[in-house]
């Protein structure tokens, strides 16, 4: 049987399983392709998920040794879990998110692709300890922070896309806090943060007993300057103490540019949302010799 219209966008074939589905989106809401054949519920004038989401997914499995368990904090709609679990199969994966909305939205989603063994969606707080309680460690804790600070930008109108964008419960500090009381013996943590708050991150890690292993620019447009990047942490006690003081440390990959100056994505975004089961998004058309 050959693949039907939905498995093919644009002339890119769909990788992975086909979900059950068997869930409508409702009033206000849609309901997206993600990853693969995978698909995100999301609130039609809310917040949605974005090019931060995808490449914290991505960092994060890249720089983790291995992965049987994997937590998400601030979990929102669920869209940096649910990339990371279409790449890792086997894994087992808890969100936290204290918004109502963005958590019937996530289960969901959870429930449209079949998931529903895999995930354990926490509705709460993610400062308070007792909320993971009886959870073992993780082996990779993913967050994908909100950027702002409440007044220092003009906030949503939609309520349920303020929380996505301002700390109302705790910024890079807190998430870090929380990534050290849930990992497993080495595992890592792995975020998106803003280039012009890089001090607040590494301050964050500091003093949370991390080491700083790896991070890398985003420039989302080819010749202006970078506004996140993307960070990999792991605990002091995990890692040798020289490792911290060696020549060139952390590892700083080269700036990863999403679109070119003409507005096309650039070969090597392309290639990351590949591996992510991504099409791969606006490219160049091949020059005829």
């Amino acid at each position: 049987m050959g693949p039907s219209n939905q498995d093919v966008f644009r002339g890119w074939r769909r990788p992975g399983p086909r979900p059950p589905g068997g869930v409508e989106p409702g009033e206000d809401e849609t309901l997206d392709f993600h990853c693969g054949s995978f698909r995100i519920f999301q609130a039609a004038r809310g917040h949605r998920y974005s090019t931060d989401d995808l490449l914290v997914a991505w960092w994060g499995v890249g720089n983790a040794p291995r992965v049987d368990r994997l937590l998400d904090l601030g979990s929102g709609i669920g869209s940096v879990a649910m990339a990371a679990a279409w790449k890792l199969p086997a894994a087992r994966v808890v969100t936290v998110e204290a918004q109502a909305i963005s958590s019937a939205l996530a289960r969901k989603s959870v429930r449209y692709n079949g998931l529903e063994e895999r995930f354990r969606l926490v509705e709460g707080d993610f400062r308070d300890p007792a909320l993971l309680a009886g959870e073992p460690p993780f082996d990779l804790v993913l967050g994908a922070p909100p950027y702002f600070e409440k007044g220092a930008a003009t906030e949503a109108r939609h309520p349920q896309a303020i929380p996505a964008r301002f700390t109302l419960r705790g910024g890079i500090g807190a998430y870090a806090e929380a990534a050290r009381r849930a990992l497993a013996p080495g595992g890592r943590f792995a975020f998106v943060w803003p280039v012009l708050r890089e001090g607040e991150a590494r301050e964050a890690l500091r003093t949370a007993g991390f080491v700083l292993l790896a991070r890398r620019d985003v420039v989302f447009r080819e010749g202006e300057p970078s506004l996140v990047a993307l960070f990999a942490a792991a605990r002091a006690e995990d890692l040798p103490a020289s490792l911290a003081a060696a020549a060139g440390f952390p590892r700083v990959e080269p700036p990863l540019v999403v679109r070119r100056a003409d507005g096309r994505h650039t070969l090597e975004y392309a290639a990351v949302r590949l591996s992510m089961g991504f099409p791969p998004g606006d490219l160049a058309p091949r020059s005829v010799a």
